[in-house]
């Protein structure tokens, strides 16, 4: 929806990047002061700021692919579970044979809860429960609504079943962890 703001065109999208009901507001870098402030002002109180650290932990919540995180350039989208984007049999694209190729073979991205102490952050190293080395996280938090540390990884599709024990390097200490269904917040509208 477009809209006017101080004499500039502004954009609203509810893109639903965090998982929450809501709308994102694009409007020229020259206004945004303007426009957080009215926000403040109109909503007597009610209204709450709240960064990024709030958006990455909602959006790990619902295990949204961040770009630069869970995907990028050397992402399979079958390992990323993207697969229903991918029509390789409705067209054909660039790097499409590279990419059916390794579908089968490609690190799968899932879900994890840590059990013991400590939080999974991005880059750490996941392990088989046999200890050997089978991915890494690419986000971690304590989920500020389940009150647990929570993580997103790419491991080896042997170790991708639900319900598979796997380990985690957390300051040098094996930590277990579980692979879970996701999201990992179930939203009323599911």
């Amino acid at each position: 929806v477009m809209k006017t703001f101080s004499g500039a065109q502004c954009y609203i999208a509810r893109t639903g990047y965090t998982g929450e009901d809501g709308a994102e507001i694009f409007v020229p870098w020259d206004k945004t002061a303007a426009l957080w402030e009215e926000f403040f002002t109109k909503s007597n109180g009610e209204l709450k700021p709240i960064g990024l650290g709030a958006r990455d932990t909602l959006r790990m919540e619902m295990k949204y692919s961040l770009y630069g995180q869970e995907i990028g350039e050397e992402t399979n989208p079958y390992g990323a579970g993207l697969g229903w984007v991918v029509k390789p049999k409705e067209k054909d694209f660039l790097g499409r044979e590279l990419i059916l190729a390794k579908k089968e073979i490609s690190p799968k991205l899932v879900g994890l809860e840590v059990v013991g102490r400590g939080i999974a952050r991005h880059g750490y190293k996941v392990f088989s429960f046999d200890k050997a080395e089978s991915g890494e996280v690419t986000s971690g938090t304590l989920s500020p609504s389940l009150n647990k540390a929570i993580a997103i990884a790419y491991v080896k599709a042997s170790d991708a079943a639900l319900g598979s024990s796997v380990f985690v390097e957390i300051r040098d200490k094996m930590v277990e962890a579980k692979v879970v269904k996701t999201p990992f917040v179930q939203t009323g509208g599911q």
